[in-house]
């Protein structure tokens, strides 16, 4: 496929994606959607009163200098946001949050699909981004719906937060990288999913006992699966132990797999990271 058609085809996924989600996605400009913009992610994240996530002169920098900074409207309300600034790899992805009210919809998709659109459209060829690994419904988002490819472990990336979401915990992080001509991405911006599945002779890496505590198996053999709990912001709630007992188990797990030269190749449904081992290890 040529640039140009890349280009084309990009952009009309990213408008069917917006139709489907019943929203449009404009760059913000003017200050009142930059402060509009804000006000949703400290919906989102819940900071501690005085500190927001994001500031509106922060926004500005990002826009004025022409980094990705834009918002997902159902008529004149603000219902998504999607933030990323110009880096060393193309684009990084900072941030991208969806009002409580607009979620089910794929509106977080449709950011994203213009995201790519834009970052296609400007010669832009990758994007990276960091999210939380135990969080099974982003690594099912990432992985799988969006086809991107973890690429590096970060122990307590942001060091400590006092947001509503990350609070009381590290801030480790897979740093991920979305190759943007990979046929298989282009195939994901337009529903067509990933759908991993462990194969027969896969051993397990990390599992969860009958408790829901972590249990660390073999790390031997070429395909290995690493489960993550269904659900770990409900855990941190009901069960913070059980919940830090995950965080180090996995972190010890993905760290030691990713020194010994392992790949994540996807994420299933029911919450594993499937992962392969190169020949010979």
């Amino acid at each position: 496929m040529s640039v140009s058609d890349l280009v084309e085809a990009a952009a009309a996924a990213s408008d069917l994606a917006q139709r489907r989600s019943r929203v449009v996605i404009r760059e913000l400009t003017a200050e009142t959607e930059l402060r509009t913009a804000c006000d949703l992610t400290d919906r989102v994240w819940r900071p501690q009163a005085g500190n927001p996530l994001m500031t509106m002169a922060l926004l500005r920098g990002f826009q004025h200098s022409g980094s990705y900074v834009f918002g997902a409207y159902e008529a004149d309300e603000m219902v998504g946001v999607c933030i990323g600034f110009l880096a060393a790899a193309g684009l990084h992805s900072h941030l991208a949050g969806v009002d409580g009210r607009a979620r089910g919809r794929e509106v977080g998709f449709a950011l994203k699909v213009h995201q790519r659109a834009w970052s296609l459209e400007r010669a832009i060829t990758k994007v990276t981004w960091t999210y939380d690994p135990l969080v099974s419904r982003n690594a099912y988002f990432n992985l799988a719906k969006l086809g991107a490819v973890p690429e590096q472990y970060l122990p307590d990336f942001y060091g400590a937060m006092d947001d509503g979401v990350n609070q009381g915990q590290e801030s480790d992080r897979l740093l991920v990288g979305w190759d943007l001509t990979d046929p298989a991405v282009a195939a994901a911006c337009v529903r067509r999913p990933h759908h991993a599945t462990p194969p027969p002779d896969a051993t397990a890496a990390l599992d969860a006992d009958a408790a829901g505590l972590p249990v660390v198996g073999s790390f031997d053999g070429a395909r290995l699966t690493v489960r993550i709990p269904p659900d770990i912001e409900a855990l941190r709630i009901e069960r913070p132990q059980a919940a830090l007992a995950w965080r180090s188990a996995l972190g010890d797990t993905l760290k030691a797999l990713f020194a010994d030269g392992a790949a994540v190749t996807g994420f299933t449904r029911d919450g594993r990271y499937l992962i392969e081992r190169k020949p010979g290890r």
